[in-house]
């Protein structure tokens, strides 16, 4: 709990064996977190079986992967019908310190922002961590289109560390998003439409073998995905397209005009 809001920390994984009592044992250092909610997308290694040996996590297997947006949508879900106020996405991989999980839920718990991420990019920790230099050029270039098209002020789209409100995640309706790795920019883009804020902490970050990635030809592929969202935002704002994917969750006997 955290000024009386239930914090419920959530992991899409895949073949995490390896990085995921690390992981566990700092979010549970952190003495805020109520639940833990981990989301196995048919991983190949012992990432279940260590899940399930950990006190308090609870564990959810997909019959068939997903993929990752696909893996998070579950995560959401399961995280709002145990009750959470607050939502704390967080990659197993140990790529980014869970130290920073008291923080991320003071700005939402105390109103500042209903939405924060943990930014690589604030205090220069993607190359000092061990960011490949394609990648971070590739990141800058990407969150520089995106912040003309959407009409914001990030510092990057792209983090896997993410705290959200309930209401957001009430409001949005991220069925319609991709269940591949341009789910993240597309919720963004979402939560901007809705005229949501979006808070940013500095966070150091680690690239070392273990560590989640995608190679390069995703990558490109992510890249032309991302720019497509922020343009289909540019043309709705203007009119020229419907709402589509920016379209409220409908609510229960209401259809969606989308």
């Amino acid at each position: 709990m955290y000024h009386g809001k239930k914090i419920v920390v959530v992991m899409p994984a895949y073949n995490a064996a390896k990085t995921l009592l690390q992981t566990y044992n700092e979010v549970r250092a952190q003495g805020i977190v109520d639940e833990i909610i981990l989301v196995d997308d048919r991983s190949r290694d012992d990432t279940v079986a260590v899940a399930r040996s950990l006190e308090g996590v609870r564990v959810h297997e997909h019959e068939v992967n997903t993929g990752y947006g696909g893996n998070q949508k579950t995560c959401y879900r399961l995280a709002l019908e145990a009750g959470a106020d607050i939502v704390i996405m967080i990659h197993p991989d140990y790529q980014y310190t869970p130290k920073l999980l008291p923080a991320m839920a003071s700005i939402v718990a105390n109103g500042l922002h209903p939405c924060v991420l943990g930014s690589r990019i604030l205090g220069g920790y993607a190359l000092r961590g061990g960011m490949p230099w394609w990648k971070y050029a590739a990141n800058r270039f990407l969150t520089l289109a995106e912040n003309i098209l959407l009409g914001a002020k990030l510092s990057e789209y792209h983090t896997g560390y993410r705290a959200f409100s309930r209401e957001i995640l009430e409001t949005l309706d991220l069925t319609k998003n991709s269940d591949d790795f341009v789910f993240d920019n597309q919720m963004l883009a979402q939560i901007l439409w809705h005229g949501f804020t979006i808070g940013e902490v500095s966070c150091p970050t680690k690239y070392f073998v273990e560590a989640s990635s995608i190679n390069f030809r995703r990558s490109l592929k992510y890249g032309w995905e991302c720019l497509a969202v922020g343009l289909k935002f540019r043309l709705a704002k203007m009119r020229l397209l419907p709402p589509g994917l920016f379209n409220s969750k409908p609510r229960p006997g209401v259809i969606s005009s989308g």
